[in-house]
């Protein structure tokens, strides 16, 4: 059984086995590099990155303000993932994330959390608004409350 999509999107990363600890499970500060290379790669498909060290767009300057994870199960060895991630709330410069780590059909969970990231004024590091250009390329991801 899969399960189907009702909010956000999925992206599928492998597990190396680099990334694995002693006891050939998937360490747990692996995680967070697996939520941010499938947060990184979607943005990046939708022309919001980097190039040469310099953001494409002013959204790509942001930064993680709060990250929380809870383990439900252990990875086991290498192969692949599924990173189910959506936006709970975009504010005026923060993006409330939510994700879970999710065997490939999205039966098992493994982990589920919460990021928080905060785009800022790359010459002040204060924050600063996302621009009506990222906040359209956001609303694909924004969880709709139920009916």
């Amino acid at each position: 059984m899969t399960t189907v999509l009702t909010h956000g999107d999925v992206v599928r990363l492998p597990v190396h086995f680099d990334d694995l600890d002693a006891m050939g499970v998937l360490h747990n500060s692996r995680y967070a590099v697996l939520v941010e290379r499938a947060i990184t790669l979607w943005w990046t498909e939708r022309g919001v990155s980097f190039s040469g060290g310099r953001p494409t767009t002013p959204d790509a300057f942001n930064v993680v303000r709060e990250y929380s994870i809870t383990f439900h199960l252990p990875v086991r060895g290498t192969g692949e993932v599924a990173v189910h991630f959506w936006l709970e709330r975009l504010g005026g410069s923060s993006a409330d994330y939510r994700f879970r780590v999710t065997s490939v059909d999205g039966d098992t969970v493994f982990a589920e959390g919460r990021r928080v990231n905060v785009r800022l004024d790359p010459r002040t590091m204060r924050p600063e608004p996302w621009t009506d250009h990222g906040r359209s390329i956001a609303a694909a991801l924004v969880r709709q409350a139920p009916a």
